[in-house]
């Protein structure tokens, strides 16, 4: 897919602040436009860093974010390959392996928790609100037909199977875009020299940018859950928009709610889920706060346990606020308190 027209995608439907690209790997693709919203990620410390910074901080630091853009899919699982070789390394440094084909016991298992990884870092996104599309490339395949026994050729992704499999046979939508051409034959002028018949070459008649979102013949590996979506349209992102609501819009219709009702009861769902995200984040940084405040009087009661008229203080305030001892300490209000007697 154009990374130009899923910039343009984005911004109409959710703002300039409402999505962002992470550029995976070697890709470079977000370099060329100007304005776009994206975040390198070389690789898989990178890519975990924001991918916990956002779900970590949704609704504090995130709170317009609505959409993250893969770019690429491919890209992705290739700095995501070597984390899992390391994995395998740390949890088994007896027999450290150097290839994925190797890691964790062989037989595709390096290759099973490549796709664990990534897609709970997908799906971590999903959790706190932020829905993700995803880009990849393409290349043409040769396919086996297992019914007919025909080869066939067919334009797929460019990645293995196992991961690709991964993520389509889970998304709403597989768009694969792809350049249209109408070829018609052309006398050179020449002849054939033993058949004497006129030389002809093919030459480009029209040709045409599209979006392909369901193929009968399979040429095209695209795919959609939805019934009523148009088979191709114009590589546009207006085109893309209309299709992509059109189809969602077209199953809504075959229920018994009306679209603003519907509308209306996802709205209060999405509020009730935020407030969730919100108070769930809430929880997670005071967690973290006292578990840092507990550790520091903890860590300064171990340097300091042969001086008892030291730590005498910090254990005597802790009981009298109510706990045994500074470690159980359940809040950060009294944690605080103890820790404000180190000297």
């Amino acid at each position: 897919m154009d990374i130009s027209i899923i910039k343009e995608y984005c911004e109409k439907l959710v703002g300039e602040d409402g999505y962002m690209f992470l550029v995976m790997g070697k890709e470079d693709g977000a370099d060329a436009l100007q304005g776009i919203n994206s975040e390198p990620c070389e690789d898989w410390d990178k890519f975990d860093d924001v991918i916990t910074d956002i779900t970590e901080n949704k609704t504090s630091d995130y709170p317009e974010l609505k959409v993250i853009v893969i770019d690429t899919y491919d890209e992705l699982f290739a700095i995501a390959e070597p984390e899992v070789i390391s994995m395998h390394n740390r949890d088994n440094s007896d027999k450290p392996v150097k290839s994925i084909k190797q890691a964790f016991g062989g037989f595709q298992g390096g290759e099973d928790k490549t796709v664990e990884i990534v897609l709970d870092k997908l799906w971590a996104l999903k959790k706190v609100g932020v829905s993700f599309v995803v880009i990849g490339h393409t290349k043409s395949r040769n396919i086996d037909d297992p019914v007919t026994g025909q080869s066939y050729v067919q334009l797929t992704t460019n990645m293995p199977q196992k991961y690709f499999n991964a993520l389509k046979t889970k998304v709403h939508f597989l768009a694969v875009a792809a350049i249209d051409r109408e070829f018609v034959k052309e006398k050179t002028g020449k002849k054939d020299i033993i058949t004497k018949k006129d030389v002809t070459r093919n030459v480009v008649k029209n040709e045409a940018r599209k979006i392909t979102f369901r193929d009968d013949n399979f040429v095209i590996d695209s795919k959609s859950r939805f019934a009523d979506i148009v088979d191709e349209i114009p590589l546009d992102a207006d085109s893309f928009i209309k299709a992509i609501q059109d189809a969602i819009f077209a199953e809504h219709s075959k229920g018994n709610k009306s679209l603003e009702q519907t509308k209306k009861e996802q709205e209060k769902a999405n509020k009730d889920k935020l407030k969730i995200i919100a108070e769930t984040e809430e929880k997670a940084k005071n967690d973290k706060k006292l578990g840092n405040i507990i550790g520091e009087i903890t860590e300064f009661i171990k340097e300091n346990r042969s001086e008892m008229k030291t730590i005498k203080p910090l254990l005597d305030k802790s009981k009298e606020l109510g706990f045994a001892n500074p470690k159980v300490i359940d809040n950060i209000g009294d944690a605080e308190k103890v820790l404000a007697l180190i000297p």
